[in-house]
């Protein structure tokens, strides 16, 4: 598997994951804590509304890094609005191990 299947092997993780049990402390706190954070004006900027939902604004992730000889990815919102990211670590068969927020 090449980086740019794992990127969106690694997308579909972080929103297949959102709102799970199991993704208390990835993209799902990530979402929650930068609605909290962020304007109304950034988010109506980015994707046209005040209050997008959690599709919305995955579909702003960026790929911030690649690290670990393509094993893990970090992914952030534009702007460079924020310090923290969505990381999401493959293992060596290429599954995904873990999503997380990382500062």
């Amino acid at each position: 598997m090449n980086n740019q299947e794992k990127i969106e092997k690694a997308l579909s993780a972080i929103k297949s994951a959102y709102g799970t049990e199991d993704d208390e402390y990835g993209g799902t706190l990530f979402i929650s804590h930068h609605l909290e954070e962020l304007s109304p004006e950034y988010w109506k900027k980015h994707t046209g509304k005040e209050t997008p939902n959690a599709e919305e604004i995955f579909n702003l992730f960026e790929l911030q890094e690649a690290w670990e000889d393509g094993c893990t990815f970090d992914f952030t919102l534009p702007e460079e609005v924020t310090d923290y990211v969505v990381s999401v670590s493959f293992d060596e068969n290429g599954k995904v191990e873990d999503i997380v927020m990382e500062s």
